[in-house]
């Protein structure tokens, strides 16, 4: 693959990798609940989800998810409905100290929650069938140049993760009483239920 392409891909990936959303918030939230290493190890289920819609995306297949509107509409009720369930559940949770919250935490469960995210938004997939394709120069080998572009993408995924956990374990400070963090989780699940909503509703 030219240099000068993945130069080009780079910065143009890195905005998206970098668009608040739903998984982006989800890291920052569990680094303040849990700490940096939990957050950016619960990220790796969404490195999983994504691994999978980029080999999708490289053999062809994402374009049948892309003319299929059944399947379009059934992974967008269930990825939106898990948003809502999140953020219902985040509405109602009570703002425990760090300690205990720490003590409490459940690595297998955040993997599988940031994996259930990423892999419930069909608009990702999308990403990578319309983005990706954009630096693949079809008179070379196209398969190398979306394992480089899409293995790419994947690191640049976890310099983000690390980047929104980072800020949510500065956010520690500022929601260490419990009546802030009260209102953090509040506010979060009422962004996490608009994207629900806004996932929703929207067209393919």
């Amino acid at each position: 693959m030219e240099i000068w392409k993945l130069m080009l891909f780079i910065p143009a990936c890195f905005a998206l990798n970098m668009t608040p959303g739903p998984n982006n918030l989800l890291s920052m939230n569990n680094a303040r609940c849990y700490g940096f290493q939990v957050a950016f190890v619960a990220g790796l289920g969404r490195i999983l989800a994504f691994s999978g819609m980029i080999a999708l995306a490289a053999s062809g297949l994402a374009v049948v998810l892309y003319t299929s509107e059944t399947l379009f509409f059934l992974i967008k009720l269930f990825g939106a409905m898990y948003l809502l369930w999140i953020a219902f559940n985040l509405w109602r949770s009570q703002a425990s100290p760090v300690a205990d919250i720490e003590r409490n935490k459940n690595w297998f469960g955040l993997v599988k929650q940031e994996f259930a995210l990423a892999a419930g938004n069909p608009k990702a997939i999308l990403i990578f069938t319309a983005f990706l394709p954009q630096f693949v120069d079809v008179s070379a080998n196209v398969n190398t140049q979306f394992f480089v572009l899409g293995s790419t993408f994947l690191v640049l995924e976890m310099l983000a993760i690390s980047i929104y956990a980072a800020f949510g374990l500065y956010l520690r400070h500022w929601f260490s009483k419990p009546q802030m963090a009260k209102r953090f989780n509040k506010a979060c699940s009422v962004f996490l239920a608009l994207s629900g909503a806004n996932l929703l509703v929207s067209r393919q």
